[in-house]
């Protein structure tokens, strides 16, 4: 089975960048939802969506290893 090239062009980082952003924000919200939930089974559904959302952040990072912290976040000050 053939590997994907993983594209690192500058118009590719530019859209994990957002990517990334919108995932750090859906992780915020969920583990919020997850505070406020009192059922066992959703709140374990949601640790797995969340475990699933930091893996792909994890991915991402991965690929362009020159980023700092901060410019993933939106720091670059």
């Amino acid at each position: 089975m053939d590997e994907k090239k993983e594209d690192k062009s500058a118009e590719s980082l530019k859209n994990h960048i957002v990517y990334y952003r919108s995932l750090t924000k859906v992780i915020s919200n969920i583990k919020k939802e997850k505070e406020q939930e009192k059922e066992l089974a959703i709140k374990e559904h949601l640790e797995n969506r969340i475990e699933a959302m930091e893996k792909d952040r994890k991915r991402i990072r991965d690929m362009f290893p020159e980023i700092k912290e901060e410019e993933w976040n939106g720091n670059t000050n």
